[in-house]
């Protein structure tokens, strides 16, 4: 059994900010996250996306600000046990919690800090009967790494922000032909980008057919076309061998849900007011997976919550303690010795 002094659940950006918070207290932590390596979203979904509101950065690539976190925690040794999810939390009678992965792996400490964003991410897939037959077969839903796509020919479906941001991407000079198809007119994306696509599409750097659909696939063992369905024109035959059904990811807590949390609309309800504690003391919540009035789901929203949450942590852990709040430009980051 690996045991620890705080056990967080997600290892994305918030998850390992916590580390950092808790190494400065001299605690100990243990991440378990259900992806193959560190790094949450950031480094499975969108590592190559640029990110805009972390403080000092004008823009920073999510992979990369993962790679800095990675080594801002460095000195302070946490344990990851990766590619496991965490199905199963239980209180022990010395006031302790083991929370167990889906492998069997068990882990021991007196504090557990869920920091698992929005939790598992299930892609929103467009009903097309042999959909599933293309998919990682040409068939995408998220953009790992643009650079396979270099000079080819893509299809991009959706109006929010991810649609928009590939497309344009793509569209300035790394894909060789790129084709935006939306549903309507409107789309739900920054107001920026929407204006940016027309002007590519006006400049005839990126095809944009709205009003449209993609409801036919063809290949064989690959995909090969995409069929649109026009509302005002005959159907359209793209061949292609890229297909990205950008409509997003829908987000679920998972066996988390099951653990006997106060849950708002797949989130977990925390106290704000102080401490970020759940309604089972001992277990935090940190990042995207929690909620309170005026939440906001932002990276650098989670750095504050996971800073608050260690000093509470602190305090369960060692109550008879006097913790010291002492700043990183006096005291240095020592790491454990």
């Amino acid at each position: 059994m690996i045991t620890t002094d705080i056990i967080i659940i997600g290892a994305g950006p918030v998850g390992l900010f916590t580390v950092f918070e808790a190494g400065l207290l001299k605690l100990r932590c243990h991440l378990i996250d259900a992806l193959p390596i560190p790094g949450g979203q950031c480094a499975e979904i969108y590592p190559k996306k640029p990110i805009y509101d972390i403080p000092g950065y004008p823009e920073i690539l999510a992979g990369e600000l993962v790679d800095n976190l990675m080594k801002q925690i460095e000195p302070f040794k946490p344990g990851f046990t990766l590619g496991e999810p965490a199905v199963s939390l239980e209180k022990t009678d010395d006031d302790q919690f083991i929370v167990t992965t889906k492998q069997g792996t068990q882990h021991k400490a007196p504090i557990v800090a869920i920091a698992g964003g929005l939790g598992v991410f299930v892609p929103r897939r467009p009903s097309i009967d042999n959909l599933r037959d293309f998919e990682e077969k040409g068939i995408r839903y998220f953009i790992k790494d643009p650079e396979p796509y270099r000079g080819e020919k893509v299809v991009i479906s959706g109006g929010g922000d991810s649609a928009l941001d590939w497309a344009i991407f793509m569209a300035e000079d790394f894909a060789s032909d790129v084709t935006l198809i939306h549903r309507s007119q409107s789309f739900r994306a920054h107001p920026d980008s929407v204006q940016k696509a027309f002007d590519l599409a006006e400049a005839g750097k990126l095809k944009m057919i709205l009003h449209s659909e993609v409801y036919q696939l063809s290949g064989n063992g690959s995909l090969d076309g995409v069929t649109i369905k026009q509302k005002e024109a005959e159907d359209l035959q793209i061949d292609t061998k890229h297909w990205f059904p950008l409509f997003g990811l829908t987000p679920k807590l998972g066996p988390i849900a099951n653990w006997g949390l106060e849950l708002e609309k797949n989130a977990i309800v925390v106290n704000n007011a102080l401490d970020y504690s759940t309604n089972i003391p001992g277990v935090f919540a940190v990042g995207d997976v929690n909620t309170y009035p005026g939440k906001l789901k932002l990276i650098l929203c989670g750095f504050h919550e996971a800073t608050i949450m260690v000093q509470h942590a602190f305090k369960k852990i060692y109550p008879d303690k006097r913790n010291v709040l002492k700043y990183t430009t006096v005291n240095g980051v020592k790491g454990f010795e």
